[in-house]
């Protein structure tokens, strides 16, 4: 705020209340419908927090909060982003709760092997007993791989944001700075 108030010749603190007025109006807004043969991608990602009445502890030992973030195959876009659970939420619970189910519809949906019963499209598992998997499920299982990566890509594009790995904003403000950067993203790639 002390950078940004001195271009527009305004105080930090009338800076921070048009910041604060105007950031939900631009963050990012979902996609209501998709073509018929679109194929989305599913992962979440923790996003360290202060607000420790939104947050948990989670396994980097941090208090965060975990976001479920849904991208297009093909164009790489964000189309979805759930509302901000717990960090120690597991993906299975945190991709029903926090609305990027309901968000998508009934669209195939790729994940990884932490939705198992969910009815996404995950990697195919040993069963008990077996030695390895038969070499068609591990082509899958590779092909599954490599589409996948591009989730882990955009949540390192997303992630050079500070804000995203310290996000100091109380309540709604973490669930705000996901869909801004968001937003951010999908005009950064769309450029």
């Amino acid at each position: 705020m002390r950078q940004l108030a001195p271009l527009f010749g305004i105080s930090k603190s009338a800076a921070d209340r048009i910041i604060d007025h105007l950031g939900p109006s631009l963050a990012f807004q979902p996609r209501r419908r998709f073509r018929r043969d679109t194929v989305l991608i599913v992962d979440g990602t923790l996003v360290p927090t202060r607000d420790h009445q939104m947050a948990e502890q989670s396994k980097n030992y941090r208090y965060s909060t975990n976001h479920q973030v849904v991208i297009d195959a093909d164009s790489r876009l964000v189309v979805a982003v759930g509302r901000p659970l717990p960090g120690n939420r597991n993906d299975c619970k945190a991709w029903e709760l926090s609305g990027a189910k309901d968000a998508v519809g009934r669209t195939m949906v790729i994940a990884d092997g932490g939705y198992r019963g969910t009815g996404l499209v995950i990697p195919h598992r040993r069963e008990r007993g077996q030695a390895e998997l038969p070499p068609w499920k591990e082509e899958h299982n590779a092909s599954h791989r490599k589409v996948r990566a591009r989730v882990e890509h955009a949540f390192a594009r997303m992630k050079t944001w500070k804000i995203l790995r310290d996000c100091r904003l109380k309540g709604e403000g973490v669930h705000h700075a996901m869909l801004g950067i968001a937003r951010l993203h999908n005009l950064t790639i769309a450029r």
